[in-house]
């Protein structure tokens, strides 16, 4: 991997993912520019392409963060890899989640279709995928956990939650190296149950709940149920999900 300091531009710069991204950035010495619709400095709107010409002038290295579950991540990526084409860019660097192949959810496919525009672009490229954040999952099990005395469940479902300021980490050394292609994959210490991550996040929140588990329907929920959002081979991640709840204390 190399050393020599570069310019970064990171899109969803503001966002969970791109804020600490950033941060190690600058503190590695790289010249890092924050991309988003309310950056004072490089206000850009992916889905115009207004002000990304500017951005990308001079710039080394594109971080890929800002994705919606809303919709529009396949044409903001589109616009995104042509300004790139024209800037020269040399190193396109995407952040995906583990499973969007495996997992008929419309968010991961629309995941799955940006890494294809991105192994297709002509552009030097490199592409994680990541389990679910911690942060992610306690916002889950903290929306479960409003209904009045249970906490109602997906049944048979684990999950693999990552602390994202690891993931960041990961993606600094990708940002600051040469093209990857498509690297190992990048999931938390423990594969979990939800009922055991639930019980775990009423401890912690000082909640009591009933867990009620409930049986789902579809294509999606039997991919969750196999595990194909999941990545045990690669549990590099460090930190638990209980650590993450006594850093957040309250705020968890």
């Amino acid at each position: 991997m190399t050393t020599a300091t570069k310019t970064i531009l990171v899109t969803g710069a503001t966002g969970t993912l791109g804020g600490p991204l950033c941060a190690r950035l600058a503190a590695a010495g790289h010249e890092v520019r924050e991309l988003s619709r309310r950056s004072p400095r490089y206000p850009v709107d992916l889905r115009t392409g207004a002000g990304l010409d500017e951005a990308l002038t001079g710039a080394d290295t594109v971080v890929h963060c800002a994705s919606s579950p809303r919709g529009g991540d396949e044409e903001a990526a589109r616009t995104l890899i042509a300004a790139a084409r024209r800037a020269g860019i040399r190193h396109l660097v995407y952040i995906s989640v583990v499973g969007v192949d495996r997992v008929p959810l419309r968010y991961y496919r629309a995941k799955h279709a940006v890494e294809r525009l991105v192994e297709e672009s002509g552009l030097g490229w490199t592409v994680l995928r990541a389990t679910q954040f911690h942060d992610l999952v306690a916002r889950v099990l903290a929306t479960a956990g409003k209904v009045p005395l249970v906490m109602p469940l997906p049944a048979g479902v684990s999950d693999q939650p990552v602390e994202v300021t690891e993931v960041a980490e990961r993606l600094a050394e990708l940002a600051a190296g040469e093209p990857a292609g498509r690297v190992p994959d990048m999931g938390g210490p423990e594969v979990r149950t939800l009922a055991d991550l639930a019980r775990a996040h009423l401890a912690a929140t000082g909640r009591g709940r009933r867990l009620l588990p409930v049986p789902l329907a579809g294509r999606t929920y039997r991919a969750f149920r196999a595990g194909g959002h999941l990545a045990p081979g690669h549990a590099t991640g460090r930190v638990t999900f209980e650590e993450y709840l006594e850093a957040r204390g309250a705020k968890a």
